[in-house]
């Protein structure tokens, strides 16, 4: 696909980032590749350093702590009631009104006040701030390439809000955005061994059977996340290993849990391993040996994974399928994974190999954008802010992709088939936010703002013939070409 330099800047915002901001495709023109390629040497670029959000075991701490005093507040609510209505019954008994509990002074103005709205519970306060934080890196991106990439990879090591409601937020900001450019055996360490991992997992009360824990308690091993590592984060769904070495693994990962909140306010939440919990003994896992080294069995067992070649072809297929096309270009997916191999796994040269390869830009723009992607940039279209993060991941969960909520631990589905039925709900709420920003567009130039040469002309004279500024943008943003990537 021959493009001129605009229709290759335009193929560069939607392809790589998260869609042109007005002016982002004349920027850019002059050498998209090179603006791609610019952003990823930014410092800091793709990391949310905001010294207002807690660290996830802070938020968890925070989060434990609100739910204990919103329970005792209650108790204390129900015991006042039963105590009134042990003094009223008693009143009763006797005959004497006097005996009848009076309301006092604070109970009478509470009373005359309107109820007022309750605060949200303290994870409930995180989720959203960390969300907003979230937003706002992404609407304030010059092209979105390193948001892109943390998504990416905050979908391949996902976890679940429902779950970690407080430390979904964190676990990003910590475990993936750090990484996104560096090294994957760092990442997947720092994926592996969090907190929140380890919970929604449910590693965190995974016994060896022939530890002290285990020949003490009942509960016993937890497959969960060896078999996801290998499955999902590593080598790939039917590839190299076995059941056994599921098991095995399993047995290598135990003791990785996390200090209990009710017993440490001080470090409660964090990562910490505990030896007694931990099966003893060497284990192996893929053809290789591994001996008995505490936590460090298992840090090598990751470092082995990241480097095995079946992880270079399954990291390199999915970057392939979520950037490019549902069926990569088998030529684009081994210069990846080439790429993988030769630099021990390093991502901002396997994510320069994306931008340089011919085939990640001259694939056919079929691939549907998932929900996310395309509600962001349509509000970096018009250059509006989210003043309601509500109204936002409300959108989400309409449009089947919920913030941090992925149905499973394989994440969200990078293949189009998935968002189909959801293209009738993209109309409503394409209309719903092309009726408040109408005001801020030129109907005779968004279309160029938005696709400059990709757009049809079809698509051209679709927004033209709009009978209103409301009407044109929402034509504009359920184009197919803005739909896709």
């Amino acid at each position: 696909m021959a493009l001129d330099p605009k229709g290759a800047a335009a193929l560069a915002l939607h392809r790589f980032g998260l869609g042109p901001r007005p002016g982002s495709i004349i920027a850019i023109a002059s050498d998209p590749r090179g603006a791609l390629l610019a952003e990823l040497e930014r410092p800091g670029i793709g990391q949310i350093n905001d010294p207002s959000l807690p660290t996830s075991a802070q938020a968890a701490r925070a989060a434990f702590e609100d739910r204990a005093a919103r329970q005792a507040k209650q108790v204390l609510a129900q015991r006042k009631q039963k105590e009134a209505e042990r003094q009223r019954a008693m009143a009763a008994e006797s005959g004497d009104a006097a005996m009848a509990p009076k309301p006092d002074g604070a109970d009478m103005a509470a009373a005359a006040k309107p109820e007022a709205k309750p605060e949200p519970p303290v994870a409930q306060q995180i989720f959203r701030k960390e969300a907003k934080a979230r937003v706002d890196a992404a609407l304030n991106a010059e092209i979105g390439f390193a948001e892109r990439l943390a998504w990416f990879w905050s979908n391949h090591f996902c976890v679940n809000a429902d779950k970690v409601p407080a430390r979904a937020g964190g676990y990003e900001r910590e475990a993936i955005r750090p990484f996104i450019l560096g090294r994957f055996a760092d990442m997947l360490l720092a994926a592996e061994g969090h907190p929140a991992m380890l919970f929604y997992l449910d590693n965190q009360a995974s016994i060896g059977p022939n530890s002290v824990a285990g020949i003490n308690r009942s509960r016993g091993l937890n497959e969960n996340l060896a078999r996801e590592i290998l499955e999902l984060h590593t080598l790939g769904v039917r590839s190299v290993y076995t059941q056994d070495d599921v098991t095995r693994f399993a047995y290598v990962l135990t003791g990785w849990t996390i200090i209990p909140v009710n017993n440490d306010p001080e470090r409660g939440a964090e990562f910490i391993f505990n030896r007694r919990m931990h099966e003893p003994g060497p284990q192996q896992i893929v053809g290789k040996t591994y001996a008995e080294g505490g936590a460090e069995q298992g840090r090598a067992v990751l470092t082995d994974l990241a480097r095995h070649p079946a992880t270079a072809t399954h990291i390199a297929t999915k970057l392939a399928r979520h950037f490019v096309a549902d069926e990569p270009p088998p030529a684009l997916v081994e210069q990846l994974a080439k790429t993988f191999r030769d630099t021990d796994g390093d991502l901002k040269e396997v994510a320069k190999a994306l931008v340089a390869a011919p085939e990640s830009w001259d694939a056919p723009r079929t691939k549907l954008k998932r929900p996310g992607e395309w509600e962001i940039s349509a509000v970096r279209l018009v250059g509006a802010q989210v003043p309601d993060i509500q109204r936002l991941l409300g959108a989400l969960n309409l449009l089947g992709e919920p913030l941090w909520r992925p149905p499973a631990p394989k994440g969200f589905s990078d293949e189009q088939g998935a968002w189909l039925d959801g293209l009738a709900t993209r109309i409503d709420i394409a209309s719903q936010f092309a009726t408040r920003v109408a005001d801020r567009i030129d109907p005779t130039s968004i279309v160029d703002l938005a696709l400059g040469p990709l757009a049809s002309t079809e698509t051209r004279q679709t927004v033209a013939r709009a009978e209103s500024r409301a009407q044109a943008l929402t034509l504009l943003l359920m184009s197919p070409e803005f739909q896709r990537r």
